[in-house]
C-alpha cells in the first residue's frame, strides 16, 4: 500500500523568545526526516506565560484538523503541557508517536512554581494517552535549564516509554534532533506495513 506523508506537530517551549529559539530543532527535525514527513511549526499564543487551556485548545485543533499518521514532539514546557493534554483530549486516535523532550515535571518531586500547578500530572495518564502511539522520553544530563532527574518523574508515570538518556547536548540538544528523528523513522517501518492500521481522529 502506499504510504501517506507522516505528519509531525512540533509544540515550544515557554518563555521569551522560546518559539524563536525552538524553531532552530523544529528545522533540524525537518532536515533530518527529508521527504515524506510535514513539520508544522506551531507558535502558541503568550508564549511567556504559557497558559495550558489556550495551548491545550490549539493542540487539539490542529490534530483535529490533520489526517493520516501524526507524530507529537514537545519541548520543554511544551513537552510539559503535552503529557497532560494527552490524557484530557478527544482527537487523539491518529497519533501514532509521542516525543517529550527536555521536560520539567511538575508535581511529587519535580518544580512547584506558582501559577503552573495546572501542569501537575495525575498518577494515570498512561492508560489515557492514544493506544497506539509510541512513547519516547529524551533528555540530556548537562542541560542546564531542567534538572535530568526530571526524566526518571516522567518514567514513572509513562513505564511504557523508550527512554534516551544523553550524555550531552544541553537543553537545546545543540540544536540537532537526529536522533529524534531516526525513531519517527522507526515508527514508519511499523505503521506503514499496513496503512489501515492508523485511525484517524474525528
Amino acid at each position: 500500500m502506499s504510504n501517506p506523508e507522516t505528519h509531525i506537530l512540533f509544540v515550544h517551549g515557554a518563555g521569551e523568545g522560546a518559539y524563536k529559539e525552538d524553531k532552530k530543532l523544529a528545522e533540524s527535525l525537518g532536515d533530518s526526516l527529508g521527504r515524506g514527513y510535514e513539520v508544522h511549526y506551531l507558535k502558541m499564543p503568550d508564549e511567556e506565560n504559557a497558559p495550558y487551556e489556550q495551548w491545550k485548545e490549539r493542540i487539539e485543533n490542529e490534530l483535529t484538523a490533520l489526517n493520516g499518521a501524526v507524530v507529537l514532539v514537545g519541548h520543554s514546557v511544551g513537552a510539559s503541557i503535552l503529557a497532560k493534554c494527552l490524557s484530557e483530549i478527544e482527537s487523539k486516535k491518529s497519533v501514532v508517536g509521542v516525543f517529550l523532550l527536555s521536560g520539567p515535571f511538575w508535581s511529587g518531586k519535580g518544580w512547584r512554581y506558582e501559577g503552573y500547578e495546572e501542569l501537575e500530572l495525575k498518577k494515570d495518564i498512561a492508560a489515557h494517552y492514544p493506544k497506539n502511539a509510541e512513547i519516547f522520553l529524551y533528555h540530556c544530563r548537562d542541560d542546564e535549564i531542567v534538572p535530568f532527574d526530571h526524566l526518571a518523574l516522567y518514567a514513572t508515570l509513562l513505564p511504557q516509554a523508550a527512554i534516551h538518556e544523553l550524555d550531552e547536548g544541553g537543553h537545546q540538544f545543540d540544536n540537532d534532533l537526529s536522533a529524534v528523528a531516526e525513531d519517527i523513522r522507526n515508527l514508519r517501518k511499523v505503521y506503514s506495513v499496513d496503512d489501515s492500521n492508523i485511525q484517524t481522529g474525528k
